[in-house]
Order: structure tokens, then C-alpha cells, then sequence
């Protein structure tokens, strides 16, 4: 008698952590979809290192969502408000789900395309801006120039890309390039804009 053949499983969710604040160690559900690729902890870790542990008051757009892990990791630390912007509505429906269970009133979640949300809130004064877009969509340098008119004086940009932005690169956007470290295939960047440049 031939044996059974044991149905196919479902890869199993991937999860990542909140390193940080008041919401540390929570996870996050990562689903498995192509291009879906969260920061990985170090990253953030590092980032956080550099920005500082405490964000309370700040305005914050994550604006490739994906996972929501840039933009929750900020909301734990104390921002004022984050926006968390993402496309598919599979992991729209999630990033409400882990909004609603760690009642996180700050954070709204929009379904919408990136780059048009960041085209719309020109002029509002953001002070943190990530930008995170699938790395195979090509669309680093249009989403650096729809979010620099988003940014408070002193507002900054995160950027993470497959390859190194370099110094006339981020000037050629009117940035300057704060920091920058390099993860295995992921080069994260952080931006503030350059002395005299406008927002």
C-alpha cells in the first residue's frame, strides 16, 4: 500500500522584534512575500543608536511599510506620530492588527502607494522620513526627492538601498550624508539636509 503523501505546509510566518521602548521585544509578524524584507535588527539597532533612544514629540513617516518595523520601532520609543504607508492590502491588514493589539493610538496606518503619500505631505514638517522600497522596484532616487520636501529643518532621512549613496549623490538631493553602514547586501544611510539647503 503506497504511503500517504503529508500535504504541502505553508512556509511559516517570519517574525522580528522591537528592539527598544515600551513596546521591546514585541514581535512582528513578517509575511512571506517576494521583496518583503525587514530591517534587520542590527540595523535598526544601529539606527537607533544614532538618532537616539528617546524620539518623544517626533512626526515620523514610514512610507514603504512592509512589516512596520522602522515605523514602530519609533512609535515604541515615543514618537508623537507615525504614519505607516504600504500597498498590499494583506500586510495593511496586519499592520492594523499590531496597531489595535499594542494600542498604539499614535500610529495610523494608510493603505496607499509611497510615493504619492510623500508627494501630498510636502511642506508638513516631518521630522524622520524612512524609506525602505523594494530594492528590485528601482525607486531610491524618486523617493528621495518626493520626501526631502517633506522634512522639517531639522528633519531626517533614512535610506536603505543595495548600493552606497555617496556624498554627491545625497548633495545632488540636497542632502548631506549623516551616517552610513553597510549590513550584508543592505547599505543603510541617515540624511539631514544640507547647511542652506530649503525643505
Amino acid at each position: 500500500m503506497p504511503r500517504a503523501t503529508a500535504p504541502v505546509a505553508r512556509r511559516a510566518v517570519h517574525e522580528v522584534r522591537i528592539i527598544g521602548g515600551q513596546w521591546k521585544r514585541t514581535r512582528l509578524p513578517v509575511a512571506d512575500k517576494p521583496g518583503l524584507r525587514p530591517t534587520p535588527d542590527r540595523v535598526r539597532e544601529t539606527l537607533f543608536n544614532w538618532l537616539g533612544q528617546d524620539l518623544g514629540g517626533w512626526r515620523c513617516v514610514d512610507a514603504f511599510a512592509g512589516s512596520g518595523a522602522l515605523g514602530l520601532e519609533a512609535a515604541s520609543r515615543g514618537a508623537a506620530q507615525v504614519l505607516l504607508v504600504e500597498q498590499d492590502p494583506e500586510l495593511v491588514a496586519t499592520l492594523r492588527s499590531v496597531k489595535a493589539r499594542l494600542s498604539a493610538d499614535t500610529v495610523e496606518v494608510r493603505r496607499a502607494n509611497g510615493l504619492s503619500v510623500l508627494k501630498d505631505l510636502a511642506g508638513t514638517q516631518q521630522d524622520l522620513v524612512f524609506l525602505d522600497p523594494p530594492f528590485d522596484a528601482d525607486l531610491f532616487d524618486k523617493a528621495v526627492a518626493a520626501a526631502v520636501p517633506t522634512l522639517a529643518p531639522q528633519g531626517l532621512l533614512y535610506l536603505e538601498a543595495p548600493t552606497a549613496w555617496s556624498v554627491a549623490q545625497a548633495a545632488g538631493r540636497g542632502l548631506e550624508l549623516r551616517r552610513h553602514i553597510r549590513a550584508g547586501a543592505v547599505h543603510a544611510h541617515l540624511l539631514g539636509l544640507a547647511a542652506g539647503a530649503a525643505p
